[in-house]
């Protein structure tokens, strides 16, 4: 497994990859139609290159191969009022492919990220996990992940909740602010 900093040659397969794997998680759970609203809006090739040309983003993805087995995106930007710790950073997005659940990739990438959020300038990581993702939030409370608060998340026009949870850059002493972890949710970053 390879873990790098992203380039804007990989929008296009960050775009689909991204895409695919937020329908494949919570396609289930959400209206076909809202979810096709959120898909167009939250991706595509031209978003996809303004985000990895950002210089306020920092986007960090996994490969087995040529394949794409996950990435990470963090941004800086205001959080929402509660998050009241230093020099946050918003852990944006955060997708592991399937075939590469329990392998140990999440944690692989996730030290990437804290390392990523360390070069923006943070002290703490923050994100949304949707309340109703219980895999992602019990995975986050053994990395030390602390609820905060919430914020509204739309897929499409229907309003949904996530759980806001923070954590310390360099909480677990793996290194230089390493720790590990799992997304919320694109903010919904997820498993």
């Amino acid at each position: 497994m390879q873990i790098r900093r992203a380039l804007p040659a990989d929008a296009a397969a960050l775009a689909e990859f991204a895409a695919r794997t937020f329908e494949d998680t919570f396609a289930a759970d959400n209206e076909p139609e809202n979810l096709a609203a959120h898909l167009a809006s939250a991706y595509g090739l031209a978003q996809q290159s303004r985000e990895l040309a950002d210089a306020n983003w920092i986007t960090v993805v996994a490969e087995s191969g040529p394949t794409l087995a996950g990435y990470a995106q963090l941004r800086r930007i205001t959080p929402p009022s509660c998050v009241t710790a230093a020099s946050p950073i918003e852990l944006y997005r955060f997708y592991v492919d399937k075939p590469w659940h329990g392998t140990g990739l999440g944690r692989q990438l996730m030290t990437a990220v804290i390392e990523a959020a360390a070069d923006l300038g943070g002290r703490h990581v923050w994100l949304g996990v949707w309340e109703r993702n219980p895999r992602a939030r019990a995975f986050y409370a053994k990395c030390g992940f602390v609820d905060v608060g919430s914020q509204d998340f739309f897929v499409g026009p229907d309003r949904q909740t996530d759980r806001v949870l923070v954590t310390p850059v360099g909480s677990t002493g793996q290194g230089r602010g390493a720790i590990a972890g799992i997304g919320g949710r694109s903010t919904r970053a997820h498993p």
